[in-house]
């Protein structure tokens, strides 16, 4: 503990005295406070905007394809059918749509009789969006420049949890989807995988060691990926107890095989950031959308900021003098 302490405490003063080193910076679901999150209309904002990494969320078709979703059904807050009318319920999955079933959905804008809308008054709507493919992804941020003038680089989510069944591919499916795809537009060295549910990663090593891998977590009342149920294990973590690793998440991350830990930023503390940097981890955690706390992330020494508000974000570490690349 005491060891802990002394290096959350060296990295709080490097951070406050020294010079601050370039953030990551992403943004989540392309820019989900501006336009319509998983869109191309969001991805092409988040361009404009500046940022490093575009965060965004894989669904897999019937027929194969992957798509940018952060919903593994139709989510009725932005979903519209081919004849104009809202989705009055959360529609099919999307695993037993195929492609071009899916492209009849419009995803434009916010329904705004859903409680969802309430919460983005900044989005812009921008009506005949389609869910993307990755591949469309790809293409567009194939030739993008970060601030720093690095390839752009892309931030994939699984998204499965324990108990999806047969609503989303099993974890080997999954992973071998998107490896072939990522392998496909020869985008390895420029992608990472994140999930809350560590399978899917666990399976994208096995496959693709050369890719990275971002363990996600979140540790609150409402939503928890950190306790134990019965076995001693979180049914997210793959099978690792953390009363085997003194219940550290950094080092349960490290011994998953991810580079990146990602937790949700509530969760964020000085200790566990040294904890994970003296792991060789990144600690990149998601999602501030308060420039007070993305200045605080900043200062605090985390490694990049997930983020709804690029914009805000470009703000507030131009305010502290901290470069993004």
């Amino acid at each position: 503990m005491i060891r802990v302490g002394l290096m959350a405490a060296t990295v709080l003063l490097a951070a406050l005295t020294g010079p601050a080193v370039a953030i990551d910076l992403q943004g989540h679901r392309g820019t989900r406070g501006l336009a319509p999150e998983n869109t191309l209309a969001a991805f092409k904002i988040a361009l404009a905007i500046g940022v490093t990494t575009l965060e965004t969320d894989l669904a897999l078709t019937r027929d194969g394809v992957l798509v940018l979703s952060h919903e593994a059904r139709l989510y009725a807050a932005l979903t519209r059918a081919s004849d104009g009318r809202w989705l009055s319920d959360d529609g099919p999955a999307i695993f037993s749509l195929k492609a071009d079933e899916l492209a009849q959905y419009d995803i434009g804008r916010l329904n705004p009789a859903h409680k969802y809308a309430a919460q983005w008054a900044e989005q812009k709507a921008s009506d005949g969006e389609r869910i993307p493919t990755l591949q469309q992804l790809f293409e567009l941020g194939r030739d993008a420049r970060s601030p720093g003038g690095q390839p752009l680089r892309f931030n994939l989510e699984t998204k499965i949890t324990p108990t999806s069944g047969d609503s989303t591919p099993d974890p080997e499916r999954y992973a071998r989807a998107v490896v072939d795809a990522v392998r496909a537009a020869r985008m390895s060295d420029r992608v990472v995988v994140q999930s809350f549910d560590w399978r899917t990663l666990r399976e994208v090593k096995k496959l693709a060691p050369e890719l990275r891998t971002s363990c996600l977590t979140i540790d609150s009342s409402g939503t928890n990926t950190v306790v134990p149920d019965a076995s001693g294990a979180s049914p997210w973590h793959a099978g690792l107890k953390g009363a085997d690793y003194g219940g550290s998440l950094p080092r349960m991350a490290q011994a998953a095989g991810c580079s990146i830990w990602t937790p949700f930023w509530r969760n964020v503390t000085p200790e566990n950031i040294a904890e994970a940097q003296a792991l060789k981890l990144k600690i990149i955690p998601w999602t501030i959308n308060d420039p007070a706390e993305i200045e605080r992330m900043a200062a605090l020494g985390v490694d990049g900021i997930i983020t709804d508000y690029p914009d805000r974000a470009r703000r507030a570490l131009a305010a502290r003098n901290i470069a993004i690349d």
